[in-house]
């Protein structure tokens, strides 16, 4: 009986699993279209284009959606169990809520193994694919917005004209540049040749140009410059909205990059760099045992829940992970800020629901945990009174 039964939760927590990790994969991925709609549709992709690069951005998601899939998947179906009285039967036959944990345990720490490995290897792919690919996309709309012959005036504060343009090769002749980022100087600059490339550590479209001259006037006159190779940046946060490619953060970043990184900051004296390194190092690892921590955390809850609708147990269970996310969050801003060690702050969450969990499993098989929904509706009693 109990080996039919570990199957039978084991079967429907995986279910609601892969259902739960399904809608909430889905909104967030609408959610973030909505958030980029003017970038896709100012770059005119395609379908398959479209998709990749939400296929690239699907890991960094799929580490905040494991684990609450996890938790919901083992909560909703306690809860069912509880509901229908099958807890009590289970009980009144002789099995304990410990001899029901091998499942869920089980179940979680699969979950655990797949979030690591998404943390440690599919998270850094996932966004250098896709910094890989917004720098492609720009590098080629560059060469298709600049036209021969035409000022060029779709660059943010800058005015690009060039007579010949090669688009396959990004090659320029003869151009100018009328640089207006700065307000209290105007800056030309004048080159016979130059190209169009981009800069993936910094995120930057660049353009190299060569032999030329720069022409800068101000309130104190004018001067003219010669030089051998002269680089004008744009920032790529400028050119596409709500996409942030500055220089290379430690979340996109592979796990040896991390410890190669950690290591150079330390020797180099850069606290806050470090700091953010030593919060994402401990975030690769906190978010998998989170998987664990919620889980036994779920399931003496969904037994406390007994006699209420999977609606509002699942908004009720959504509440706790916001407020573990909460914690986790503020973990994350005490780690970068260098008030708390990153290990200790990203760590307590993860105790707290732990030790919670095994407090509520003790008090459940001793049934001595409380029913909510009887002592709310006691409460409501008292109130119409």
């Amino acid at each position: 009986m109990t080996t039919l039964l570990q199957r039978q939760i084991f079967r429907e927590t995986s279910h609601l699993f892969v259902l739960g990790t399904g809608v909430l994969l889905t909104l967030i991925l609408i959610s973030r279209a909505v958030q980029m709609r003017e970038l896709f549709l100012g770059l005119d992709l395609g379908i398959f284009d479209t998709v990749l690069l939400f296929a690239y951005m699907t890991p960094l998601f799929l580490m905040l959606v494991i684990p609450i899939s996890c938790m919901l998947s083992v909560f909703l179906t306690f809860l069912r169990m509880s509901t229908d009285r099958e807890l009590v039967a289970l009980r009144a036959g002789g099995v304990s809520i410990w001899q029901m944990l091998p499942a869920p345990v089980l179940f979680s720490l699969l979950c655990t193994g797949l979030t690591l490995w998404v943390s440690l290897h599919w998270l850094a792919w996932g966004m250098d694919r896709f910094r890989s690919s917004m720098m492609e996309i720009a590098s080629t709309r560059a060469r298709i917005v600049v036209q021969p012959g035409v000022f060029n005036k779709d660059f943010p504060n800058l005015v690009l004209f060039a007579r010949q343009v090669d688009p396959a090769s990004g090659k320029m002749r003869q151009v100018l540049v009328d640089d207006r980022s700065h307000a209290e100087r105007k800056l030309v600059i004048l080159a016979p040749d130059g190209d169009i490339e981009t800069d993936r550590q910094r995120g930057e479209l660049v353009f190299r140009l060569r032999d030329g001259e720069i022409h800068t006037s101000d309130k104190q006159g004018a001067s003219v410059l010669a030089f051998d190779t002269y680089r004008v940046r744009l920032p790529l946060d400028s050119l596409f909205k709500n996409i942030d490619l500055g220089d290379v953060r430690p979340r996109e970043m592979s796990w040896n990059t991390l410890l190669e990184v950690d290591q150079e900051a330390e020797r180099e004296r850069d606290p806050s760099f470090a700091n953010r390194v030593a919060v994402e190092i401990q975030k690769r690892w906190a978010y998998p045992a989170a998987c664990v921590a919620l889980t036994l955390f779920a399931l003496p809850l969904a037994a406390a829940f007994e006699g209420l609708h999977r609606q509002t147990g699942l908004v009720l269970a959504l509440v706790m992970f916001f407020v573990y996310y909460s914690l986790m969050s503020f973990g994350f801003s005490m780690g970068e800020a260098g008030t708390v060690p990153p290990a200790i702050g990203l760590w307590i969450p993860n105790a707290l629901f732990f030790f919670a969990g095994l407090y509520g499993i003790r008090l459940a098989e001793r049934e001595r945990a409380p029913r909510i929904v009887s002592l709310l509706a006691l409460l409501r009693g008292r109130k119409a009174a």
